[in-house]
């Protein structure tokens, strides 16, 4: 349609426009669309038969940090106490604590899209996924869209000593977005139901859900504490925590497929491969 805000992601995420803006936008484009065109007929014409090793989606950034939430399900407070060997008391005062965790997590080329693959270290012995809510914020911190995250976390190196996070949490193949991204406005996202399933072989050994309600805090709170003191010119990602961890008996192995579903939002696949 030419207009150059929306030729990226990062171009759209930069020029600032509200949700309302964006969908009044993008709703003219339609309607002219339905004016001047058989959309049904063009459609067809430009039909393509591909089959899905022919096609591989990108993760939906191109400029743009991911950031994370952390201890924001109950389920996470109690696993983070539970890997930890000194510093179980932290985890338990973040949770009620008025500020929240946030930490830096990805840049672009550490962040997978769905089906490409997600990376464990070499050097860690206890990897889990973690299926979260994807927030996506224009330079403004305005909520523009959402979409699906998986925080790939090392919880051996990370129990061994919380100053160990950035190394338990940042590395190649660490973070997974996808498959797209849903505009605000067409989903409420307090109540969300996220769903794991982790295969090996074709059997499932890992299954789990839990909904966005179970957050004990908002998205509002968490964007408004992540735009203290810092910008985002191009817009940022900010990953709300997960409500769902495997038990401390599983980790996971190159050539696992994880699956993360959330209502509305699709489903985020990616094979597991060891990164060195």
């Amino acid at each position: 349609m030419g207009d150059p805000r929306f030729a990226s992601v990062g171009a759209l995420l930069s020029s600032g426009l509200s949700p309302g803006e964006i969908r009044e936008i993008i709703g003219g484009w339609t309607a002219r669309a339905k004016e001047t065109f058989d959309g049904r007929a063009l459609i067809e014409k430009g039909r393509i038969e591909a089959g899905g090793e022919d096609i591989r989606l990108l993760a939906p950034i191109d400029v743009q940090e991911v950031w994370a939430s952390g201890v924001t399900y109950k389920r996470s407070e109690e696993a983070r106490k539970a890997e930890s060997e000194g510093a179980a008391a932290f985890y338990a005062k973040v949770y009620e604590a008025p500020r929240p965790e946030l930490f830096f997590k990805a840049t672009p080329h550490r962040t997978v899209g769905s089906h490409d693959a997600v990376g464990i270290r070499f050097d860690a012995q206890w990897n889990v996924p973690e299926p979260e809510l994807g927030v996506v914020l224009n330079r403004r911190l305005e909520i523009v869209g959402f979409t699906i995250g998986n925080d790939m976390s090392s919880r051996d190196i990370e129990g061994e000593n919380p100053l160990y996070l950035p190394q338990a949490k940042v590395y190649r193949r660490a973070c997974a977005l996808g498959p797209g991204i849903v505009l605000a406005g067409e989903l409420d996202p307090r109540a969300l139901g996220i769903r794991l399933t982790i295969q090996r072989d074709g059997k499932t050994v890992f299954q789990g859900e839990t909904s966005t309600r179970m957050m004990n805090r908002t998205l509002e709170e968490l964007v408004a504490y992540l735009g203290r003191a810092n910008e985002f010119p191009h817009g940022v990602v900010l990953l709300t925590g997960t409500g769902i961890v495997p038990g401390d008996d599983f980790t996971l192995q190159e050539g696992d497929v994880i699956s993360v579903a959330i209502d509305g939002l699709g489903e985020l696949v990616n094979p597991v491969v060891v990164v060195e």
